[in-house]
């Protein structure tokens, strides 16, 4: 049945006639109702997940005038110029215009000429009572809303004045968006912008064509090294390298234009025009790689850009989350990079401890640090941070590629989670690890945590082993720390499934508990003599022509079931196949990644390929 608003407007031909499309992305038609019924929006949505489409359709469709608050220059620029092309009258005011340029689009916003007009929050401050006020709006965009936020990852001051907005335009429709907010970021939003009726829309964070890759302890040269291999491999398509600073930015674009490869430095200590004349160039093609701080990049529309690199640590989730949002916006395979070493680590740290907000920005990093060193699928842990839940492994990222080995820790989660309810889930991780290993602690026993029934089931293991269990079921979302209640855990709605147990969840065993485990002390060891030393070959070492005939028996199996080739095994399954060359189902079964079910599926064809092999290996 059609929506009244569809009937009033002409929504569907709007969006062809100005935009190109005959359909909508996810939400979008959701979101331009609601704005058009005169509701307030709150709109979390990936990078590229066509945000902007979200209120540039209403408002081509609305009486009177858009107002946006655009945080960049760069980023009014390129829309209004997109706008223009497609025949929507829009402007921008900011400081890169003459005064008389400025004059000109107000008369006209005032006349009613201008459907669109992108402000930056310090010129809305500026102008609010002798222009803004005496312009008839339809409709106000605040873009990258995060900014408004104590809590958000780019916290701006000049943000804060916009709940005048809703004071001057009480019943003009508000719509705040962004691609990167957490839930307690979002309800600092809507509470800043007084809007708390607004309707909420959250998109899926899942952009499943983005391989996620970390590498520890890298050296620079290596970095260097992994960049050119980049370049090289997507020689006709686009690539952005994200550093710390804007020495290492220069260092880096140094090195790689002397071994021959076209890039530019990107960063705020160079002037407007420099960087306006290096995004120019990388929007156009004339150059394909950026190496650049995190200055570069808000509202970069590009479809082909296929890598992304961090050669640092990033601050947070969010910003790290949002970075890699800028590959792959055409949906083919992309790939990202992120470089992780002590030393950024420490770097990072110390900004952290002299920031405002010390004690949150500590958090953030600590969190980020966490999908630095994860052993679990790094999608599912970006997934679960955004509050979405994601119950398989990707399969797309270095984790699932080279999985480790699990354990059914649902007993494991069911104490922790126990242990958070009984204490009211008004503690934060330090305690409950206190109570489940029976701590004598006088904290413990001034809150009377000692009489509870979970005290002191844990004591088996000790507390790193505790530590390492709680931060992967806050990777999973299984629990969620509340930085905004001193980090307090609190179970999500995933968490409840296995705490009364509905669920089961897998876990890695901690490396400080994994030495003295059960599991571990059975592996069988390599037996030393000379014959069976021949046969181990170190993972460099593995005969390609071995790996593609696995390769070939995993693929026909696979056609066969009609399933992805990574479901049957990985390739780093093969490739241990190759390096241990196991001939019986015991060995077979020692193999990471074959578990008892593919072993009675696919283990005798494995071994009698693995046997033959050996047999002309020795003729």
């Amino acid at each position: 049945m059609m929506n009244i608003s569809e009937m009033q407007y002409p929504i569907k031909e709007n969006l062809k006639k100005y935009f190109g499309y005959d359909d909508f992305r996810p939400l979008q038609h959701e979101i331009v109702l609601s704005l058009l019924e005169q509701k307030n929006c709150f709109v979390l949505m990936p990078t590229g997940g066509g945000k902007s489409l979200c209120f540039q359709l209403p408002a081509t469709l609305l009486p009177h005038l858009c107002i946006v608050i655009s945080p960049l220059i760069a980023l009014m620029k390129d829309q209004v110029m997109a706008l223009k092309q497609n025949g929507v009258e829009a402007a921008y005011i900011n400081s890169s215009l003459h005064y008389n340029e400025i004059h000109q689009i107000k008369s006209k916003c005032l006349l009613g000429k201008i459907k669109l007009l992108y402000i930056s929050p310090e010129t809305f401050i500026q102008s609010k009572e002798e222009f803004i006020s005496k312009l008839t709006i339809s409709l106000i965009a605040i873009d990258e809303a995060h900014c408004i936020s104590n809590w958000g990852h780019d916290f701006r001051k000049e943000y804060t004045q916009l709940h005048l907005l809703k004071e001057m335009f009480p019943k003009v429709p508000i719509i705040a968006l962004t691609a990167t907010a957490d839930k307690v970021t979002r309800q600092d939003i809507l509470r800043q912008l007084r809007i708390e009726d607004a309707a909420m829309f959250v998109a899926s964070f899942d952009r499943p064509n983005l391989h996620l890759c970390v590498f520890k302890g890298a050296a620079e040269k290596n970095k260097i090294e992994k960049i050119e291999a980049l370049y090289k491999k997507y020689i006709q398509q686009s690539g952005i390298v994200y550093c710390l600073s804007r020495k290492t930015t220069e260092k880096v674009a140094e090195k790689l234009n002397q071994s021959g490869i076209l890039c530019k430095a990107y960063h705020a200590g160079m002037t407007s025009e420099e960087r306006t004349q290096v995004q120019e160039d990388f929007a156009s093609d004339k150059i394909r790689l950026i190496i650049a701080t995190i200055a570069f990049g808000m509202g970069i529309d590009k479809s082909d850009v296929r890598y992304i690199v961090h050669f640092n640590m990033p601050k947070t989730i969010e910003s790290y989350y949002q970075e890699i949002g800028r590959a792959g916006r055409d949906g083919k395979p992309a790939e990202t990079v992120l470089f992780y070493n002590l030393g950024d680590l420490i770097i990072l740290r110390k900004f952290a401890e002299e920031s405002e907000q010390s004690e949150y920005n500590l958090e953030k990093l600590k969190l980020m640090q966490q999908y630095c060193e994860a052993n679990h699928c790094r999608r599912k842990i970006l997934i679960n941070y955004f509050s979405e839940s994601m119950f398989q492994d990707c399969s797309y990222c270095d984790v699932c590629e080279n999985p480790p080995k699990f354990i059914d820790g649902s007993a494991i989660a069911q104490k922790a989670l126990s242990a958070i309810y009984r204490t009211g889930q008004s503690e934060a991780s330090t305690m409950i690890i206190n109570v489940l290993r029976g701590s004598q602690n006088k904290d413990v026993i001034q809150k009377n945590y000692d009489r509870l029934k979970t005290f002191g089931v844990g004591r088996d293991l000790n507390y790193e082993s505790w530590q390492s269990y709680l931060l992967q079921l806050i990777q999973l979302g299984v629990i969620a720390p509340a930085y905004d209640e001193n980090f307090v855990l609190k179970i999500t709605d995933f968490g409840s499934e296995i705490l009364y147990g509905k669920r089961n969840i897998f876990l890695t065993i901690p490396e400080s508990y994994a030495v003295k485990s059960k599991e571990q002390r059975n592996v069988p060891k390599p037996k030393s003599n000379a014959s069976q030393k021949v046969n181990i070959r170190s993972p460099y070492e593995i005969d390609p022509a071995l790996f593609d005939e696995l390769k070939a028996l995993r693929r026909k199996f696979a056609f066969e079931k009609n399933l992805a080739p990574f479901i049957i095994f990985h390739d780093s399954t093969l490739k241990s196949m190759c390096e241990y060359l196991p001939d019986d189902r015991s060995k077979m079964l020692e193999i990471s990644g074959v578990s008892e079910n593919k072993l009675t599926q696919y283990g005798d064809a494995f071994i009698a390929l693995i046997l033959d092999y050996k047999s002309r290996s020795h003729t």
